[in-house]
């Protein structure tokens, strides 16, 4: 499918440099087939209906961005991919000054070893602990790693704070599962209230996310791995919940792509724990998720494809110019939408 088909024009001054205050203050786009309604985070309980199962991502975003030395040669490195207890795939810059076996130092007793070298600027680095030393250490040298359009991925101290979901878990991600940072505990108190149940899974967002789409059709694209984790558990809770009538509304396309890999060809959610690649274009026939939350995305990338292939590529496209248009905030910080399914729209390009 042609990529120039998920291009948009997005003015500057629509991404969001820092979140609503409070987090459920922000703005929320009620996107129908045919007409959208503006709404905010606050209506949300009242939109869904008792029975409904929401599901998280309780990833927790770790400070994953190192400054390093090789020699005396400056290197940074954005862990993306966690390979086993203390290797981890990252991206560096330069990545020329890396070669196989290289030392580098992030600190007088904190370093790692260059075990594996890719095209694009990917290494696999061997720490030199692991486990919860590691993540210790990452959060005494590490940065956070913000999205290159937040003034350009500088983050400080109050993104330790707001770039991080109320109900983060799991340590292990480098982007934030971003349509849960609109959540607070009157949201969730709320969503009780109204007989919504709620169910974790967790998917450690990659970097990969940032990644923009620079092939002119989307079979040319390939999609960044991330690792994903269903509990027993949890695939009953949801199986259950839709074998009473119950709807899906998955919190982020995050716990939308996990939970479409995590399902059987019948249509039920399956026990998973592993990676996942799963690229989801218009085309594509959804078989667990009824209804998506989730902020405004990028033009040309894998995410608003998503999007446009869960409501269709038309009411996207329309939703995007209206919001763009009425001001709401866009990418990361920015306000949120809530999707319906559109089994016939998106199964086609326009």
């Amino acid at each position: 499918m042609n990529v120039d088909l998920f291009d948009f024009d997005l003015p500057r001054e629509r991404i969001a440099e820092r979140p609503a205050r409070p987090r459920d203050a922000a703005r929320l786009l009620r996107v129908g087939p045919d007409h959208c309604e503006d709404l905010g985070i606050r209506d949300l309980a009242g939109l869904l209906r008792p029975g409904d199962v929401m599901v998280f991502n309780d990833t927790r975003v770790i400070p994953a961005r190192l400054d390093g030395q090789r020699g005396t040669a400056h290197v940074e490195v954005t862990l993306h991919l966690r390979e086993d207890d203390s290797c981890w795939r990252a991206f560096a810059r330069p990545a020329r000054k890396l070669r196989l076996g290289d030392q580098v130092s992030f600190a007088a007793d904190f370093s790692a070893e260059v075990v594996g070298k890719n095209e694009g600027g990917e290494v696999s680095l061997r720490f030199d602990r692991g486990g919860p030393a590691l993540m210790a250490a990452l959060e005494a040298h590490g940065r956070l790693p913000l999205p290159p359009y937040i003034r350009h991925g500088t983050a400080d101290a109050t993104d330790r704070a707001d770039y991080q979901t109320t109900y983060a878990r799991a340590d292990g991600a480098v982007a934030a599962p971003t349509a849960g940072l609109h959540f607070t505990d009157a949201v969730l108190t709320a969503l009780d209230a109204r007989g919504i149940e709620r169910v974790a899974v967790t998917l450690h967002v990659g970097a990969g996310t940032f990644l923009p789409v620079k092939v002119a059709d989307t079979d040319q694209h390939h999609m960044h791995q991330e690792i994903g984790l269903v509990t027993a558990e949890a695939a009953e809770r949801i199986n259950q919940a839709r074998a009473r009538g119950g709807r899906v509304v998955a919190v982020g396309t995050t716990a939308l792509r996990l939970l479409e890999s995590a399902a059987s060809p019948e249509g039920r959610v399956q026990p998973f724990d592993g990676a996942t690649d799963i690229f989801i274009v218009p085309g594509y026939r959804f078989r667990i998720v009824d209804r998506l939350m989730t902020n405004f995305h990028l033009p040309r990338s894998t995410l608003f494809m998503l999007v446009s292939a869960f409501a269709g590529l038309g009411p996207m496209r329309a939703a995007y110019a209206h919001a763009i248009s009425a001001g709401y905030r866009f990418y990361s910080y920015g306000d949120a939408c809530l999707l319906d399914r559109n089994d016939d729209a998106a199964q086609l390009p326009l």
